[in-house]
């Protein structure tokens, strides 16, 4: 029993949440349904209750009180007591330790037990029936921070849209097994802000890091009981506080001291952010935090039936965003994390649901527009993934100005050609060029498609060249989990191979996939270890497995050393040449006072593209003819931007292609700038090669070719040699 006693004053109802003013702590939290809360006060080490203390006084639905006397580090929890009718969506239970959903910084690790849920499990009445087991001794434990950090001039990078690469990683996974990060910073934040990490991002040239679920979670039942662990993180149960697993120190002040790292080295933090569902699930799952709060005014609940969850999410529940105080959490959680954590943005898992009213996905919905009118979260890089699992889930293109999306017919498409499949030229010259035909028509840029081949979920770029089929039985269900249509070819044999032919037409397919993607309007994500050859042992649903098979290994041999160069490479020729990151989408017509088009789709023949040609078939070759004069767009101080001439040839098909140089811009000479069926994209014979002269395309490659232009004039220069000085 609670044993110390502490002054308290009536406090205010704002902010939400433990706020230190430097004199005491105000606690406050929102309950609608409740009719009575308690603060409950803990020791350092989480496990006793000091003190337990009625909150009296209540202005708009927040309960309050203020502790002159409490400090920076009080671990504290909530009970909350109601009506348990799960009929009409209310499940109180004061027995039940509830985490502060405002808490800033979370204390502990989930101890599982039946104690856990607020309905006592094995009754004949089910969830119907409260439980009157005390939960404390396995509930994290909420702690009171101080917010204090000496960021001095660290602020936003603004790297502009179409100038970003992102590289998508997992916190614990991509440093844990790197030996130059020391041994006690890895696998944490404290690790990704090292020098050998830095470095490693900064050479390969992206200019942003998307980080997976940091915001704090827990493992579920199930999967503890197997031994396995929620890897990924996709399973909230904390919106402001760090993820503490991921932290060397248990202080949130590493976290900072993480981004303020990157900051200054010129890299974006990008938080994938999980606001759809959290860690209760179903009615069947446990009472952690909102459940106990107020079930009903934080969930989504069947109108028929309000003792079940409305489930968008394949996860038990949605949070009910329709609520005005869920909005605010959400909204508050947001600005929390790009003005105290200096986060430069978010990449929402699961939009739709949060863009649906009563069922339907709307443009309009409020969330959509809080978010749009927000004077802080208006100002950051919004990410939607454009689906969930609800009816008319799958919105891709369909997001508002302001946000961009994860394009997965982009993911879609290159993965179909370069597997070989047929019939997709023009599809593949949508993904190409910005995809205008699912962004331009709300007045959205080419940079509002986040293009990816590869990402957390599902096969790694290896795996996709390696494994025909997923292979997930170390996930304990069966093979029956993840996605079985991956549009992926094992190159002649099912997983790893000695045959030499085999490997080098993976290390080719990884080339060509990645050419593709660093090469084409929009915005490219790379996947953390997909540069190195990282495989998941074809396993494509590794969201429980916080082992070998996840964690991104660094001791690499020869064809991974030249995958990093050929990245490396890649996204040099990206930086250094605007015509790949261009601002508007592509017109097809001519530039002023000349006759060559900003964009020419090419045939192997060397001739403009046809409409017949666009729908054969058979067609798995095609070239794209960038012209660096047409940009058409200014840099920041309006002066106009020029640059060089590509043409970029792509050949999917088993067979070598003789590709036509075009004739259209006059006699010119060009330089091979890139040809995927050399290991590093480099030719080794340093040829140039000459208008109408036929390049011999090898099978499944990619080559681009540059413009060479005369040393007197802007015109192309005359052939004079057939090798470079």
């Amino acid at each position: 029993m609670p044993k110390d006693s502490h002054t308290v004053w009536p406090g205010g109802p704002y902010p939400l949440g433990a706020t230190w003013d430097g004199e005491g702590v105000n606690f406050a939290l929102f309950s609608e349904h409740a009719e009575a809360v308690t603060l409950c006060l803990f020791d350092d080490r989480g496990r006793r209750e000091i003190d337990a203390i009625p909150m009296k006084w209540q202005t708009d639905q927040v309960w309050h009180c203020y502790l002159p006397d409490v400090r920076p580090g009080q671990l504290y929890g909530y009970r909350v007591d109601g009506p348990y009718d799960p009929a009409n969506g209310h499940r109180f239970n004061p027995n039940k330790l509830l985490i502060d959903p405002y808490a800033k910084d979370i204390h502990g690790n989930v101890r599982w037990n039946d104690a856990l849920f607020g309905y006592t499990i094995g009754h004949a009445d089910g969830d119907l029936h409260r439980d009157s087991r005390n939960s404390a001794p396995g509930i994290p434990k909420s702690r009171v921070v101080d917010p204090t950090f000496p960021w001095g001039d660290d602020k936003p990078l603004g790297t502009p849209w179409h100038e970003t690469i992102i590289y998508e990683l997992h916190v614990k996974g991509f440093t844990y097994l790197n030996e130059k990060v020391p041994r006690q910073y890895r696998g944490t934040y404290a690790g990704l802000a090292t020098d050998p990490v830095i470095e490693h991002l900064q050479q390969l040239g992206v200019t942003a890091v998307e980080l997976m679920p940091v915001h704090s979670f827990i493992n579920d039942r199930h999967l503890a009981e197997q031994g396995l662990n929620n890897y990924w993180g996709y399973n909230t149960i904390g919106y402001f506080a760090p993820h503490g697993e991921y932290s060397a120190s248990g202080n949130i002040a590493e976290f900072k001291t993480m981004v303020k790292r990157l900051h200054s080295n010129g890299i974006e933090v990008i938080l994938d952010v999980v606001y759809n569902h959290t860690a209760e699930g179903n009615h069947l799952g446990p009472t952690l935090s909102f459940r106990g709060i107020d079930n009903s005014a934080y969930y989504r609940l069947t109108a028929n039936d309000k003792r079940y969850c409305m489930d968008y999410t394949g996860c038990g529940n949605t949070l009910n965003t329709m609520h005005p105080r869920v909005l605010q959490l959400i909204m508050d959680s947001l600005r929390y994390w790009v003005q105290e954590m200096h986060v430069d943005g978010f990449r929402f898992d699961l939009a739709v649901s949060l863009a649906r009213d009563s069922h339907n996905v709307n443009q309009l919905s409020a969330f959509l527009n809080m978010v749009h009118q927000d004077p802080v979260l208006s100002q950051v890089k919004l990410i939607a993934e454009p689906w969930d699992l609800g009816e008319g889930g799958f919105q891709v293109g369909n997001f508002p100005v302001g946000w961009t999306e994860w394009n997965s017919r982009y993911r879609d498409t290159f993965r179909a050609y370069w597997k070989g499949e047929g019939g997709l030229i023009g599809e593949l010259g949508y993904r190409l060029t910005g995809s205008s035909d699912l962004y331009s028509s709300n007045g959205r840029k080419p940079y509002a498609s986040i293009n990816f081949i590869t990402c957390h979920d599902g096969f790694t770029l290896h795996d996709l060249t390696s494994f025909n089929d997923k292979h997930n039985l170390a996930n304990g269900e069966d093979n029956r989990d993840g996605e079985s249509n991956n549009l992926s070819w094992n190159c002649g044999a099912e997983g790893p191979t000695t045959n030499l032919h085999i490997v080098r037409r993976r290390e080719q397919q990884k080339r060509n996939l990645l050419a593709s993607l660093l090469l084409s309007q929009g915005v490219p994500m790379l996947a953390a270890g997909d540069e190195m050859g990282r495989t998941q042992q074809g396993n494509n649903n590794a969201y429980c497995q916080d082992n070998d098979i996840s964690w991104v290994h660094w001791d690499l041999d020869k064809q991974d050393e030249e995958l990093i160069a050929f990245v490396r490479r890649v996204i040099r020729i990206r930086k250094n040449n605007p015509v790949f990151r261009r601002r508007h989408f592509f017109q097809g017509r001519r530039i002023k006072g000349g006759n060559v088009k900003d964009i020419l789709w090419l045939s192997p023949s060397g001739d403009e593209m046809t409409d017949k040609e666009w729908s054969h078939s058979y067609a798995r070759s095609l070239g794209l003819l960038l012209h660096g004069n047409a940009i058409e767009e200014q840099d920041s101080r309006g002066r106009p931007i020029r640059g060089d001439t590509f043409l970029l040839m792509l050949n999917a098909h088993h067979q070598e292609i003789g590709f036509c140089l075009p004739k259209q811009i006059g006699i010119a000479r060009w330089a091979v700038e890139l040809d995927t069926s050399f290991p590093t994209g480099d030719r080794d014979d340093g040829r140039y090669f000459h208008s109408g002269e036929t390049y011999p395309l090898k099978a499944r490659s990619t080559v681009l070719i540059r413009l060479m232009r005369s040393r007197k004039s802007n015109a192309a220069e005359a052939p004079s040699s057939t090798s470079r000085q």
